[in-house]
Order: structure tokens, then C-alpha cells, then sequence
């Protein structure tokens, strides 16, 4: 994806990648119009700042060429089926990576993974004929290479991703080397007094003797700017001796090594596709990390009918080789609406808003780490459900299948590694047909090497006595149905005071599926149930919005026409801050209200424009039908649990229609 053919001018925010070194050069980026689009808003964690002293998935994206319908519209795009990585909890490091010089991850991916604490890198890359021309210029002289270092890490800590892989698929002359090192040293050493737990990766492709010759280890050809930077990304065609051999070079640095596995299969250990396991295997035995490149082969390959059903599996191998690398919730609030960032329409609070295909990974929530190799073992499936109204987002999660009255199924949702010492609330919205019940199942461990168990089960079918052992602690989930929206979703609500008199650590969430007691079939039964939120948060604590006249609004490079059909349309770029406060929020759900007797109409409809997790929208040929005065734009506030503030009490800005 090009950069626009005027950067500087109004129009639809994309992400796109700096071709030149005279732009990177120029700082010319920052001067785009959309620029503050494409700055990331969810910070990473600090709890995943530090590299874990461990083995590491790293995760290449390399999907058609980068910059996709899938993700380069910043705000969002139309594309239902858009590809998406949603297996967070088993990788530690995402690359965006492109063919371009400069690849700058899209703000979309780099929310999704901050989200699950996962770290995210652009790719600098001089490779072919070109790159040997831009080599000239930034190993000229030791200066030019730290300067050019100077931007990097400038874009990266101004548009908030974690730091960079350098790919220098290029030959060079033995006088430039010193000078590789200088750039590459700088920049490693800039990036950390910028942002703290960024990374440099080094790829395995050029040698301290200058010359591009794929070592596919670790060896004195490329430890020397290993030995400068955060860790080597090697080559694919290793054999099996090469990561021990890799991980005795490093020393102690061995979890620094990132062996890479192409997925596509081309010349990689054990043939990548469906047998990546094969070489992860041999990670795992010889305690090195592991680098898959290209995970994008499912989807661009159509590998299946059903590409979530297909990705599911193909993830399922990689943890039953590593098994789960990454556990939340580990910080409250916690909120899932099992968003994966796509889908066919899009609800709030059982209201369908859009019922129209669409793509925005900013508004993947946490998503959950279904065991699929466990519910595969029963005839109950589970999976994200895209067709039946959503709670709230474009998808719930669904359990179909049979059960006989006193079954219970039970899966995996989420890991955790959340100590608590207060009172708990958990809250869940649950849609079912006839009999089907849902409950959860929250484990906690002690620091006594105890476990306890805390079913919650809904407060009609209270107690549920041959669903707990002897260990475990029946809570009431008490209900209440939201007569309002007509969709069938019922609020659940449970308090959790297990561990008032000692900390305990949340390690799992489960989800229970069972039928009525009361149901009077003695086979197997249809079983269909959704769960479309869960909430975890401290008991009693509120969420207090700022009122209306806390806001900052403003309207900016506002710009009437008419359509071919002879129809009015304004395009503008709206911002909202408040006035003496950082105060974080997850979300703003961005409204428009057409109108012809200024605010106080609310007779105009309300239509949804779109969800952003930063204080800034671009409404683009807005269409304004005759006798609409005014234009009444809302940004509902979101807050970290998932509480959205009354649209009334929402910041907002009037523009009166021209003319």
C-alpha cells in the first residue's frame, strides 16, 4: 500500500510504510494528515515489559505483501472475513512485516496485541538492487547511521510498537561494517531509553564479512550484532543440530534466539504447514525460541472450508508442542465480549447497530483460550459465533451440541495469574434455547499449593449440589432478563468473597454447560447456548465518568460538496480530550444524530459511525438530507470494564449544516 499521492491532505486514514530514506530522513511522516491516526492507544502491559526468562514464540505476519482491506483502513473497513490472529495467549512478539523499507504496523494489530500483552515490532528491511543504493547512504559515514537509527526509534515510540526486526538481505563491502554496527547498536540502545522492554531483532542474512550468505544458526559470523541488539532472528533451512548448537553460542542469552520456521514450507525444518509442530519440538527439546513466519499460509492457502475452524487446529498444534506462553486476566478490571475484531453486524448492550459486514482489529477484546483439543473430544462444539446477535461487538461464544439431564461440558475460557484479596464481582450475559443452562467454574490456588473451586451457577437451579466435589464452593449467579431490547440475553451476577482472609491467585476460568434439572428428557437433548460478556472486577467499585462540560471538542478541516446523485456531504475531523485529565478509557463509540433543532432534537436518527480507542474520528462524505440544520456528533465513553457512559452525558460537538 502506497502512501497517499498528497499525505498532507483530508482524507480516509490508512496505514501505509516509508518507501525512501529521504522521507524517513525528512520526518515528512509526522507532518501526514494521518499520522495521529495511526499512533497505537492501548499501551503495552508493564507487567510484559521485561522478556520473560523462558523460551519465546515470535510471530512474522507476512500476509499478501502487508497494508490489506484486512487492515490498512485505520478506522475500520467492510470486510467480514477479515484475517485476523486471535491465539494471543501463545505468542510473546508480533512482527508487521512487508517488502517496504520502513513497514509500520498498523495501529489495528498493535491495540489487538498490547490488549493480550504481546509485543509488537515494524520491519526495517534493504534487500534487492534498491537496497544496496539506500546501504550507500545510511552507512556513509557512522553519523548517518545513527541518525537514521534516531528515526526509527522516534516512529516507534511515537506511534507506541515495541521496536524493530532488521532485515539487511543486501551484500556490503567489509569498510561498511563497522558502520552496520553502529546502526544497528544505536538504534537498540535508543529504543530502550525510549521504551522501556523494546526490542532490536537481527535477521540471520548478512555476515560480519559483508557478505549475504543465510547462516541459519547462531555462529561468529553473525554473533557480533547479535551482541549489540536484543536477539537474532535465524534463518528457516536449519537442521536439528543447529539450535543446541545456537543456544551454547548464546550462552545465556539462549532464549535470545529466535529459530525460524516458515510456514509455507519452503525449505523449513520438518516442512512447516500442518507439521510446524515438527520443528517446534525440536525448540522445545533444545530450549531456544522459535521464530513462524508467514501464519497468514492458512488463510491465503484456504486451507478448509472454515478458516476460523482451520486456524483453531493449526494453533492447537503449536500448544500442544509449547504449550499456553501468556495467562490473563492479571490486572482488574477484566472484560471480554469475545470481539475477535470482524464480523456481519455490530451490537451494544443487545441493540443491533450495524447490521452491515465489517473489519476493525482495535476492537478485538481479550479473547478466550479454548482448549479445542479438549472440546474436539465431545460432541459439543464451541466457537465464536458471527450470525446470532451479539451482545455487544460482532460475535459471542457458543456451545451447541447434545446433552443428557445431570452432563455437565465444561471448557477452557481463560488462564489467569490475578492475585486477589478482595471481594469479587463477576458478571456474565448468557442467550439460551429451552433447557440449555450456562454457568462458570473460577479456580484459585493459595499460597499453600491449595486449589479451590467456585461454580456459578444461576440462582433459579441454585443449589446444583451433583455438579460441586468436595472442594468446591456453590455461588449463586443471580439473574435479570433485559425486558428492553427484546434479543433474549439475561444478565448474571455473582459475588466472590473466597479469599477475604488470604490472597489467592485466579488461574482459570471455565465455562459449565449443562440442561435443566427440571427437564423431563431423558436422552440426549439439543444443547445451544452464547455467552456474549464477562465482566471481573473489585465488589462495589464504580465507574465515574467526567460530565459533558469536562470535554474538549473540536471540528477541523471541514469540507462541504455534493455527490453525483446531487446529495449534500461534509467530510471532517473531529478530537476530544478533556480539559485537566489523562484519564484512560478503552473505547468512544462515535455517533452522528442529524438534526434540525439543534441538541436538544432527538427525534433525528442515531446512527453509529464507528469505534475508536483514541479521542479522534474522521467522518468522510457524510450525506445530509435537505432540511437537517444540524449535525450532533456523540463519543460515548467506554470504560476499561466495559460500562459504556449514558450517550446524554457523553462529550459531543454541534456543526451547523452550510447554508
Amino acid at each position: 500500500m502506497a502512501a497517499p499521492s498528497d499525505p498532507a491532505q483530508p482524507s480516509v486514514p490508512i496505514s501505509y510504510p516509508i518507501t525512501d530514506l529521504e522521507t524517513l530522513l525528512s520526518r515528512s511522516y509526522f507532518h501526514s494528515f494521518h499520522y495521529p491516526f495511526n499512533a497505537s492507544s492501548v499501551p503495552l502491559p508493564a507487567a510484559s515489559a521485561e522478556a520473560p526468562p523462558r523460551r519465546r514464540i515470535l510471530v512474522c505476519h507476512d500476509f499478501k505483501g502487508g497494508y490489506t482491506d484486512d487492515d490498512r483502513w485505520v478506522q475500520g473497513g467492510s470486510n467480514a472475513g477479515a484475517y485476523a490472529v486471535w491465539h494471543w495467549y501463545l505468542i510473546d512478539i508480533f512482527i508487521y512485516f512487508s517488502h517496504n523499507l520502513v513497514t509500520l504496523p498498523p495501529p489495528g494489530w498493535t491495540n489487538a496485541a498490547h490488549t493480550h500483552g504481546v509485543k509488537v515490532l515494524g520491519t526495517f528491511i534493504a534487500e534487492w538492487e534498491k537496497g544496496s543504493e539506500i546501504c550507500n547512504s545510511l552507512l556513509s559515514t557512522a553519523e548517518s547511521a545513527r541518525t537514521y537509527a534516531e528515526r526509527l526509534a522516534e516512529l516507534a515510540n511515537m506511534l507506541g510498537f515495541d521496536g524493530w526486526l532488521l532485515n539487511m538481505e543486501v551484500s556490503l563491502d567489509r569498510h561498511q561494517i563497522p558502520n552496520l554496527k553502529e546502526f544497528v547498536g544505536h538504534l537498540t540502545q535508543t529504543m530502550h531509553n525510549l521504551v522501556p522492554g523494546s526490542l532490536i531483532i537481527w535477521y540471520d542474512s548478512v555476515t560480519v564479512d559483508g557478505e549475504l550468505k543465510y547462516q541459519n544458526q547462531l555462529n561468529e559470523k553473525n554473533k557480533p550484532f547479535f551482541d549489540i541488539c536484543d536477539g537474532i532472528f535465524c534463518n528457516y533451512s536449519w537442521e536439528e543440530d543447529y539450535p543446541k548448537d545456537s543456544g551454547n553460542v548464546a550462552g545465556d542469552r539462549r532464549f535470545d534466539v529466535y529459530m525460524g520456521i516458515d510456514v509455507w514450507g519452503r525449505g523449513t525444518y520438518g516442512g512447516g504447514q500442518w507439521k510446524t509442530n515438527v520443528a517446534l519440538d525440536v525448540l522445545k527439546r533444545d530450549d531456544v525460541s522459535a521464530a513462524i513466519f508467514g501464519p497468514g499460509w492458512l488463510y491465503e492457502t484456504q486451507q478448509g472450508e472454515d478458516f476460523q475452524g482451520a486456524q483453531n487446529r493449526w494453533w492447537c498444534l503449536v500448544e500442544q508442542s509449547w504449550d499456553v506462553l501468556k495467562r490473563y486476566p492479571i490486572i482488574l478490571p477484566f472484560y471480554s465480549n469475545f470481539d475477535q475484531g470482524h464480523g456481519f453486524q455490530y451490537s451494544i448492550g443487545g441493540f443491533q447497530v450495524v447490521g452491515s459486514p465489517w473489519n476493525n482489529l482495535s476492537c478485538q477484546s481479550f479473547q478466550p483460550a479454548l482448549d479445542f483439543t479438549e472440546s474436539s473430544q465431545s460432541s459439543m462444539q464451541v466457537f465464536i459465533n458471527f450470525v446470532d446477535g451479539p451482545y455487544t461487538g460482532g460475535g459471542s461464544l457458543t456451545c451447541q451440541g447434545g446433552l443428557t439431564v445431570g452432563e455437565i461440558f465444561s471448557t477452557r475460557l481463560f488462564l489467569g495469574q490475578l492475585t486477589l484479596d478482595q471481594p469479587l464481582s463477576l458478571i456474565y450475559y448468557v442467550k439460551s434455547d429451552g433447557n440449555s443452562v450456562m454457568g462458570l467454574k473460577l479456580s484459585f490456588s493459595s499460597s499453600l499449593n491449595s486449589t479451590t473451586h467456585a461454580l456459578l451457577l444461576p440462582d433459579a437451579l441454585f443449589p446444583m449440589c451433583q455438579l460441586a466435589s468436595s472442594n468446591d464452593i456453590i455461588i449463586p449467579s443471580r439473574s435479570r432478563r433485559d425486558l428492553s431490547t427484546g434479543s433474549g440475553w439475561v444478565r448474571y451476577e455473582s459475588i466472590i468473597t473466597t479469599f477475604t482472609t488470604s490472597p489467592q491467585t485466579l488461574t482459570e476460568v471455565r465455562l459449565l454447560a449443562y440442561l435443566s434439572p427440571g427437564s423431563m428428557i431423558a436422552d440426549e437433548s439439543p444443547y445451544y447456548a452464547s455467552l456474549g460478556l464477562l465482566r471481573i472486577e473489585i465488589f462495589g467499585q464504580k465507574v465515574e465518568f467526567p460530565p459533558p462540560d469536562s470535554w474538549i471538542t473540536v471540528g477541523e478541516d471541514i469540507s462541504w460538496s455534493l455527490s453525483n446523485e446531487g446529495t449534500r456531504t461534509v467530510s471532517l475531523k473531529i478530537t476530544w480530550k478533556l480539559k485537566d485529565s489523562s484519564q484512560p478509557f478503552a473505547a468512544y463509540n462515535v455517533y452522528v444524530r442529524k438534526m434540525s433543532g439543534g441538541l436538544n432534537d432527538t427525534v433525528g436518527t442515531l446512527d453509529l459511525l464507528g469505534v475508536v480507542r483514541a479521542g479522534l474520528y474522521y467522518v468522510s462524505a457524510l450525506e445530509v438530507p435537505s432540511g437537517v440544520t444540524d449535525l450532533g456528533f456523540f463519543f460515548q465513553v467506554c470504560s476499561l470494564n466495559g460500562i459504556s457512559q449514558e450517550l446524554d452525558e457523553s462529550p459531543s460537538y454541534l456543526l451547523a449544516v452550510e447554508g
